[in-house]
């Protein structure tokens, strides 16, 4: 695909969730891999329930992702263009005015649907004469606006569902004014759409029913042929099946992040959740280019498990270089020449990134005399003796444990264990010989010896 132009477009009325960053990911990846433009536009034409703190934590939450936008607009700043476009409808008879109320609309769906007949507005107004309309404005009524549908198939080939079509006579007119004179989602969409000339719409399956509305929308206002590409990818759900939403904040990007998850694992659960590529760790995003295949996406809805992103996370770390995470590791201090051995000596024990925090803690700073049955002050007193001298390398820990058994007949866990529990004050952890040259002859003897070192 030549240049394509995309669009990620969030309505800032809430916390975007992992469901959410899929789709900003996939166009995001996209416009990347094929060398074309992302958009982030926010859809925030409901004044009341759109917020600007919203719109703000979800450009934190895309930055956080890696996802960087060339574009970022706002349709609370571009109404001009959806008056014009408005104007443009009514004067060709494709937007005309409706005036019955919620109630009466309810009332003539239950008769519909009592009927056995499909609930589809019955288009009564477009019978009202000017001076029934001028009778029902002058007793309070105010009208909302509908587009008027060419009753026809509409059919595109869709990259992720194949061949596709809607049959527009099933469906209502929609609205695209309230009474109040704001517009609801399709109009400005659609709008913004022609005018950045968006090439493919990359959305969740949530929205096929809105494509035949709005490729007809497309016509009447940019002409035949005149609609992008469309491409449906599946959804994502909680592990009980209940879908995701932005009110509720159950898989917040936010609280993904707070939680110490890491983003990559984010990013890759949200791309590979639901497709042919299995799940898998990835060093940056660029990695996950190759298994981008819109027609790969599952078509049915995929169960997304925290536990298996938390697993992944730790995981992602683990693969981490020293280079990736230089930054991260000096916001708490940890630089210097100690700095990259360290990483490589226990990346590989974190769950969350500051787990680094408690093990340079063990390396660095300072740590109590540990109590337990393993702790033989004969056995540490032959330990703190047996001791190379500096500077210690990756062959100290060999050569002090080959001079320890000799001295002491311990081996195995009788050997290991108490040397761990006197140097770390853990059960578990990196490997000693990483660590002893971290942590140094004088911390090591100190501990060996009981004192707070």
């Amino acid at each position: 695909m030549s240049h394509p132009i995309v669009r990620f477009a969030p309505s800032p009325t809430g916390a975007i969730h992992i469901g959410n960053a899929r789709t900003a990911l996939l166009n995001f990846l996209f416009s990347k891999k094929h060398h074309g433009e992302f958009i982030l536009r926010f859809d925030d034409t409901d004044v009341e329930r759109s917020k600007e703190e919203y719109a703000q934590a979800i450009e934190v939450d895309l930055a956080w992702l890696g996802v960087i936008p060339d574009i970022v607009l706002r349709q609370s700043q571009r109404f001009a263009l959806y008056d014009e476009a408005a104007e443009r409808l009514r004067a060709s008879g494709r937007l005309y005015p409706c005036y019955e109320s919620a109630e009466e609309l309810d009332r003539k769906r239950k008769r519909q649907q009592a009927r056995g007949l499909p609930p589809v507005y019955d288009r009564a107004a477009l019978t009202l004469t000017l001076e029934e309309r001028k009778r029902l404005e002058a007793d309070g009524r105010r009208p909302h606006w509908r587009f008027r549908l060419d009753h026809k198939i509409i059919r595109w080939d869709d990259l992720v569902r194949g061949e596709s079509h809607i049959d527009s006579a099933s469906l209502s007119d929609p609205v695209l004014i309230r009474e109040d004179g704001s517009y609801l989602y399709t109009l400005p969409s659609v709008v913004d759409d022609i005018d950045q000339k968006v090439t493919l719409i990359i959305r969740g399956e949530d929205h096929v029913t809105n494509t035949a509305v709005q490729i007809q929308l497309f016509e009447a206002l940019a002409g035949e042929g005149s609609a992008p590409d469309f491409a449906h990818h599946n959804l994502l759900s909680s592990v009980s099946g209940e879908g995701l939403s932005k009110r509720s904040g159950a898989l917040s990007i936010g609280g993904l992040r707070d939680a110490g998850v890491e983003s990559l694992a984010v990013a890759a659960a949200a791309v590979l959740i639901g497709s042919s590529t299995a799940l898998h760790p990835i060093g940056s995003l660029n990695e996950l280019l190759p298994a981008l295949d819109l027609k790969q996406i599952s078509r049915t809805q995929t169960r997304f498990d925290p536990a298996e992103l938390v697993a992944l996370s730790a995981r992602t770390l683990h693969g981490l270089s020293f280079e990736s995470v230089r930054e991260r590791l000096a916001a708490h201090d940890i630089a210097g020449y100690k700095a990259q051995p360290f990483w490589l000596a226990v990346r590989g024990n974190l769950s969350t990134f500051l787990d680094v925090i408690d093990w340079w803690r063990v390396v660095e700073g300072e740590i109590e005399p540990m109590s337990a049955p393993d702790l033989d002050p004969d056995f540490l007193r032959e330990a703190a003796a047996s001791l190379p001298e500096e500077p210690f390398d990756e062959t100290s820990w060999a050569e002090w444990i080959k001079v320890l058994k000799e001295r002491t007949g311990r081996k195995g866990r009788a050997l290991f264990h108490p040397l761990r529990l006197a140097l770390t004050g853990q059960e578990n952890g990196p490997e000693l010989a990483a660590l002893l040259p971290l942590i140094g002859k004088i911390k090591a003897s100190a501990r060996l010896s009981g004192r707070v070192a």
